[in-house]
């Protein structure tokens, strides 16, 4: 009988020791966090929760992907006002003007170190990026997470075969329409494409060349802001690239990042994309030479270029969620922008480093001389002090705006309207969205 009781007393203490185990690990507080990256970006952001997840035991962060951009910020906001909110969501940097105007949706990041106590210093950010999300009195609004820069990557080994110099890529517009022609007459599909065409060739071209996209300081001055981007140096840039879609010097091949295949399946040598692609393109195109050059620019334009804004998203905390959820929000925030965090990232990605400790540590690692040019968006980025015109966009009803201007540019490109009466149709259009939604955010 003794050894019996004995025996039922070890068993009861083994399944009470294991019902423990299971409540502590069940009490860890979980962090939603609500994303649009996929496939191999999907990975490197689990990679970072699993990371964070095992550096601690009280709070695991739970990724959970949302579909795009567009559609993630969509669901937040739906999900807000039924009650139903992730504690952090993922937002493209044109949602900033929307987010901000969410009154009492937001937990400023610069509010939430400080209420949890959480080491934050402003300084350790590029300025560049900080600057973006900053308010006017320089109080951080989200945290900067996949910052990126357009960059041209090139076909190096396509170069040779026209008689070009692989190692001298093209750094003014007419240059990419000299060099585009000898690809085309080489045997290429066309000389070039675009992504992402509306940020790029009309936000970034004209913060390249420090004119105006829109009024007050393209929004960052107050809601007032009406778009200009129909201006002459914008207007003849977009003429002269519809100009050149008849000799394929060339080709449009959709929006967002659709035109991307049209370089890594070897049928257009130039793509202008975002810098965060640049792992996605060397792991498609094995063996391949591709370098990566600054955005091209417009030689008589005085003081050209400027500097580059930035694209890509930021992380956004949202209210509403119990006060144990934040410190684990700040504990996750700090994490990831430790610079052996951030600069695997960046490494492993071709986003930019959003602090300049990521940024060193990859330079001293010799991560620049291994891959040439993956520092090229930092440079465009810091190539002169930012001014009102090439600091970012701050636009409400920004989605929508740009989805105009990338219907008003498949006009072009489709021949139906000329580059000036697109421009000046997608600034008409544009303002209306303006107008309403100065009316609701006074």
């Amino acid at each position: 009988m003794t050894l019996q009781r004995t025996l039922l007393s070890a068993a009861l203490a083994a399944g009470l020791g294991l019902a423990l185990a299971g409540q502590a690990k069940a009490a860890r507080i979980e962090i939603d966090w609500w994303h649009a990256m996929v496939g191999p970006l999907a990975d490197q952001v689990n990679a970072l929760a699993t990371g964070f997840n095992q550096s601690q035991t009280e709070y695991k962060v739970v990724p959970v992907f949302k579909g795009n951009y567009t559609a993630t910020l969509t669901s937040a906001i739906a999900a807000f006002r039924a009650h139903q909110q992730p504690d952090i969501v993922q937002v493209f940097e044109v949602g900033t003007a929307t987010m901000m105007a969410a009154k009492g949706a937001v937990y400023p990041v610069y509010q939430l170190m400080k209420d949890t106590g959480e080491p934050f210093d402003p300084k350790a950010y590029v300025p560049a990026v900080y600057s973006y999300y900053a308010t006017p009195a320089g109080q951080l609004l989200s945290l900067p997470f996949n910052s990126s820069t357009p960059v041209l990557f090139y076909n190096q080994d396509a170069f040779t075969k026209a008689g070009l110099d692989p190692n001298t890529p093209p750094t003014t517009w007419a240059e990419v329409g000299q060099d585009g022609a000898k690809l085309v007459a080489a045997g290429y599909k066309c000389g070039f494409t675009t992504s992402w065409q509306a940020w790029i060739q009309l936000e970034n071209f004209s913060a390249w060349h420090n004119i105006p996209f829109a009024t007050e300081q393209n929004g960052y001055g107050g809601t007032g802001a009406r778009l200009v981007f129909n201006g002459p140096l914008q207007v003849a840039h977009i003429q002269q690239l519809a100009d050149w879609t008849k000799s394929h010097v060339f080709v449009y091949g959709g929006r967002e990042d659709k035109p991307e295949p049209l370089f890594t399946s070897g049928e257009c040598p130039m793509l202008l994309s975002s810098t965060g692609i640049a792992d996605r393109v060397s792991k498609a195109m094995p063996g391949a030479h591709i370098g990566i050059a600054p955005m091209p620019y417009e030689p008589s334009v005085k003081g050209a270029p400027q500097n580059s804004i930035i694209g890509g998203a930021t992380l956004w905390v949202l209210r509403g969620k119990p006060a144990s959820h934040y410190k684990g929000v700040a504990e996750f925030f700090h994490y990831l922008s430790s610079p052996k965090v951030q600069a695997k990232w960046h490494q492993e990605t071709g986003y930019v480093p959003v602090t300049v400790a990521a940024y060193e540590l990859s330079r001293k690692d010799g991560f620049y001389k291994k891959y040439p040019g993956r520092d090229v968006a930092i440079k465009e980025l810091s190539l002169h002090q930012p001014t009102a015109n090439s600091r970012g966009i701050r636009l409400g009803n920004y989605v929508q705006i740009r989805d105009i201007e990338n219907e008003e540019l498949e006009a072009v490109w489709a021949g139906k309207k000329t580059a000036k009466q697109a421009l000046d149709d997608a600034v008409t259009r544009g303002n209306r969205l303006l107008e309403q939604f100065q009316a609701a955010n006074p």
